[in-house]
């Protein structure tokens, strides 16, 4: 079992940053992919940035070139760096981590306003 806790949303103007921070517990050793998606308002979830162990990432399209995502493999870790922030980036934001299964943290909330 791998548990995930996320801290960092809140409110932000646009053109802000956020930083967000997810710590994993537990089995930590088996996961190797740790990511992050949102769901807006009335939308579905949906990928924001993934990071292999290894370091090789992956980003959505709407986020690239805007958001960072690192990983502390040695603080079980992920983070994501978010700058020039949009309206349309207003969501929950969730923690993902992948071993064999999806485990997910409970998410937290980013508010951008314009």
């Amino acid at each position: 079992q791998v548990q995930l806790v996320e801290s960092g949303g809140g409110l932000v103007q646009a053109g802000g940053s956020l930083r967000l921070s997810c710590v994993a517990s537990g089995s930590t050793w088996s996961i190797n992919i740790m990511g992050w998606y949102r769901q807006a308002p009335g939308k579905e979830r949906e990928l924001v940035a993934f990071i292999y162990r290894s370091g090789i990432t992956k980003y959505a399209d709407s986020v690239k070139g805007r958001f960072t995502i690192s990983r502390d493999n040695v603080r079980n870790s992920v983070y994501l760096q978010m700058n020039s922030l949009k309206a349309e980036d207003t969501a929950v934001y969730y923690c993902n981590a992948k071993n064999t299964i999806d485990y997910w943290g409970k998410g937290t909330l980013v508010t951008v306003t314009s």
